[in-house]
């Protein structure tokens, strides 16, 4: 498959699932299905919950944030990424986790803040560096394996001073790479998680096994590791992209974020083309502080393949 095909359903799968899940968030387990019980009927772009049908929520948003800093200033600024995130996080978005809002707005400098809330607080594994993660890992795949985890961690960091939210986000990274180089994610899961910090590989191995299932969760899936583990379980359950995000929001709970990432991952292994159209056509991206600005489908495949180039 071309990498254009893989790139494009990386960043445009993660808005989908994104946007498809936003408006079941908080919900039941099965609620999507419920809805919608006939694949391919179409109408699932439906909206609610405050998300107009086929909007993106943070996560899409602050992922074409970090997209944007990375073509713009040719690399990774991470200064810049933060500067980013505050303008954005200071214009009201509509939706914003508590933890994220609390180190963009508390004025302590970029370098600083995330560490000093986790310091503070002793929470900050929230999925937040995870769901924004689509964009970076497309750009970082093409410098291998310990490049792309390194600059997956340090984004991560911006936001979240706990090191599980930078191994998840790395390992995130790592599995786009792998996809990348049409090697199988799932099967070459034992290499990657040799590669997390001794710290917090026991809880990735846990959740990442072929035979962990969202219901062995002990965590609510809006923290780091039960967020990256449904989402690889949906991929590995199914055969289809479709099939995936479906899976994904119908595990309920953090559905916007478990589907974006669940897009991500199969969006880049089944490749663009396998992403339905009707979920694509109304797909549109508000970024707040931003002049009003609002990407739409043509928009994201330009970042794609601007992301790799």
């Amino acid at each position: 498959m071309k990498w254009i095909q893989r790139a494009a359903g990386a960043v445009v799968g993660s808005a989908v699932g994104d946007a498809l899940g936003g408006p079941f968030e908080f919900g039941p387990q099965g609620a999507f299905s419920a809805r919608f019980p006939t694949p391919g009927a179409g109408g699932e772009m439906c909206g609610g919950g405050g998300w107009d049908p086929g909007e993106a929520t943070d996560d899409t948003q602050m992922a074409v944030l970090v997209a944007e800093s990375l073509l713009e200033r040719g690399g990774l600024d991470l200064p810049d990424i933060f500067a980013r995130f505050q303008r954005w996080a200071a214009s009201e978005p509509k939706d914003i986790g508590l933890q994220t809002e609390d180190v963009l707005t508390n004025g302590v400098p970029w370098d600083l803040a995330a560490a000093l809330h986790f310091q503070v607080n002793q929470r900050a594994a929230g999925n937040g560096s995870l769901m924004r993660a689509s964009t970076s890992a497309v750009h970082f795949a093409a410098v291998g394996q310990e490049a792309t985890m390194d600059a997956a961690r340090r984004i991560a960091a911006l936001t979240h001073g706990d090191r599980a939210a930078w191994e998840g986000t790395a390992i995130y990274h790592e599995l786009i790479r792998l996809i990348f180089e049409d090697t199988d994610p799932l099967t070459a899961l034992p290499d990657t998680l040799a590669l997390v910090h001794p710290d917090h590989r026991g809880r990735y191995a846990t959740v990442l096994a072929p035979d962990w299932h969202p219901d062995h969760a002990t965590e609510f899936n809006g923290a780091v590791w039960p967020c990256l583990g449904s989402a690889v379980w949906a991929l590995r359950t199914t055969t289809g992209f479709e099939d995936a995000i479906r899976a994904a929001i119908d595990l309920g709970g953090d559905t916007d974020t478990v589907a974006a990432v669940t897009g991500g991952l199969a969006g880049a292994y089944y490749g663009f083309d396998a992403i339905p159209t009707h979920w694509t056509q109304p797909l549109h991206v508000p970024l707040p502080g931003f002049h009003g600005r609002v990407l739409r489908l043509a928009d994201l495949l330009d970042l794609a393949r601007r992301l790799g180039g």
